[in-house]
């Protein structure tokens, strides 16, 4: 390894967000979590949970989309909600799901800069109504268009990318 690299790596490093993390439930294309990774990469995100069903675990994370992020990031991989969720509860704060509906709050209006997790269910039917349970509340993306919803790899990106303005603008990045 180069100094050079090994320079790069402990920079990189440095700026690790061990207080932010991304949950994905039931996500149908591992090309999906491919590009969410490379995202969850980009802002500094050191970790995430992904909740499989039994009998579907995601096994490959298509390279070419995630920019090889996979290797970059800890990946931890359950097939229950609940005990996933539990789990994350015992070193983030919140956890935020989201949904769209009458209690859920604006995106703009959140705090990122407190130890959070954001959970995005799959591409068809959103988060259960078991794990949205679980969290502490919902958010959404606001939208003035037809459709009501974004590509879970978009949602996750611009979700990922308010947090890391707001975690910016308080000093996280230094």
């Amino acid at each position: 390894m180069t100094p050079e690299r090994a320079r790069r790596i402990r920079e990189v490093a440095a700026l690790r967000q061990h207080d932010l993390t991304v949950i994905f439930e039931h996500v149908d294309d591992p090309h999906n979590i491919a590009a969410c990774l490379r995202s969850c990469d980009a802002v500094g995100i050191a970790e995430v949970y992904i909740i499989s069903k039994k009998e579907k675990q995601l096994s490959k994370l298509g390279k070419k989309s995630s920019a090889s992020a996979a290797k970059w990031i800890t990946i931890h991989h359950y097939f229950d909600a609940k005990e996933c969720l539990n789990e994350v509860k015992k070193k983030y704060t919140k956890i935020y799901s989201t949904l769209l509906s009458p209690s859920s709050i604006d995106l703009f209006e959140m705090n990122f800069t407190q130890p959070i997790a954001l959970l995005f269910g799959n591409e068809h039917e959103g988060v259960s109504i078991e794990a949205s349970s679980l969290c502490d509340g919902n958010f959404m993306i606001p939208q003035v268009g037809m459709i009501q919803s974004l590509n879970i790899s978009v949602a996750c990106a611009v979700t990922l990318y308010e947090a890391f303005r707001q975690r910016k603008l308080a000093g996280f990045f230094k």
